[in-house]
């Protein structure tokens, strides 16, 4: 019975994989598509900036108002500092939790360390104080200064309900607002593939304001509100909705302050959102939306969006590589950030 019941099931599987694959357009009619379609930038040959030891996970990338960097939070539940080629990675902040737990003395991180001692994942920096705003996974929204250290943390709850998964950030560098999300009221970052699974729409977009210490819920009921960057021009953001494989603008400044939009489809599951310097934005894409297990060992890892919400370019890379921040610096370099691989990545833009 035991022998018929596994066989029925493995048949099971196997037919509602080729429904699949018949009602999906081909992947690779899709890729082949996609790269007539858009330049493509190859990840397949990049550099590594090794953590070293134990440490995996650098989810997102920021460089200092000085170009110092890339600054990275880790496994841990440090923020790291890259020194160069020659002094490598050195600690640059962490929370106070990491301080009163004594995460430094612990043996490697686990899913059940990162409450203790936290997990970083947005990072950006104000320029003009040279304040690093962290949004980490337990903790919630934390600042540390330009010497680093202990980080101060800011929120830990808006309207009177907690920060159960603090993730994306971004500043008007302008006005030092720090806008951020909480990608589900329900799910803790451990639990992250409940959110996608379940559907869950309690995500929250928040203003921090430096001037009064206040948190703001500019909107709430969002599905998955992950990364999030605020416009060249500064009226609107574009968050990251994940399990939608979306883009929402919400604007902040003009007629539509206060409203929400779709602002693009993504032909896969985004992560963080970067400025592209050219008005648009770098989506990471964690997977393809109708990636199989099996085939050419290549996919989608992040796409190039306009700012009027068109996708314009590509990066393609091995399955291995599945990053959560991309970083277009004017050195003609593409920094990634990812959350299972012990480097931050580097390839050539062009």
């Amino acid at each position: 019975m035991r022998s018929t019941a596994r066989q029925a099931a493995t048949a099971a599987a196997f037919a509602l994989i080729v429904f699949l694959v018949l009602l999906s357009p081909s992947p690779t009619a899709a890729a082949t598509a996609t790269t007539r379609m858009f330049k493509t930038i190859d990840a397949r040959r990049s550099q590594h900036l090794d953590l070293g030891g134990s440490l995996v996970g650098p989810e997102s990338v920021a460089f200092d108002g000085k170009g110092r960097g890339p600054y990275s939070g880790v496994s841990d539940g440090r923020i790291m500092r890259w020194n160069g080629e020659a002094a490598g990675w050195s600690t640059y902040t962490y929370s106070p939790s990491y301080t009163k737990n004594k995460c430094a003395a612990s043996t490697l991180p686990t899913v059940q360390t990162e409450s203790k001692c936290g997990r970083p994942l947005g990072l950006r920096f104000h320029y003009k104080t040279g304040n690093l705003y962290i949004a980490d996974a337990y903790m919630g929204l934390m600042r540390v200064g330009p010497k680093g250290g202990e980080a101060t943390v800011l929120a830990t709850k808006a309207d009177g309900v907690p920060l159960r998964f603090t993730n994306g950030v971004d500043i008007d560098q302008v006005t030092g607002d720090v806008y951020f999300t909480d990608s589900s009221m329900n799910y803790q970052r451990s639990q992250h593939e409940q959110v996608t699974a379940t559907k869950d729409s309690t995500g929250r977009l928040m203003k921090y304001d430096p001037r009064t210490n206040q948190v703001t819920v500019l909107q709430s009921n969002i599905t998955y509100p992950n990364g999030v960057a605020i416009s060249a021009d500064r009226t609107h953001l574009i968050v990251a909705l994940t399990g939608p494989c979306k883009l929402m603008r919400h604007w902040i400044r003009g007629p539509k302050t206060g409203k929400s939009e779709p602002f693009a489809d993504l032909p896969g599951y985004p992560d963080n959102v970067r400025p592209d310097g050219k008005g648009g934005y770098w989506i990471a894409l964690h997977r393809e939306k109708y990636e199989l297990p099996f085939g050419p060992d290549s996919h989608l890892v992040a796409m190039r969006v306009s700012a009027g919400g068109k996708l314009v370019q590509q990066m393609r890379g091995p399955k291995s590589l599945r990053p959560t921040e991309v970083m277009d610096r004017k050195d003609g370099k593409i920094y990634m950030g990812n959350v299972e691989l012990p480097y931050v990545g580097v390839v050539k833009s062009s």
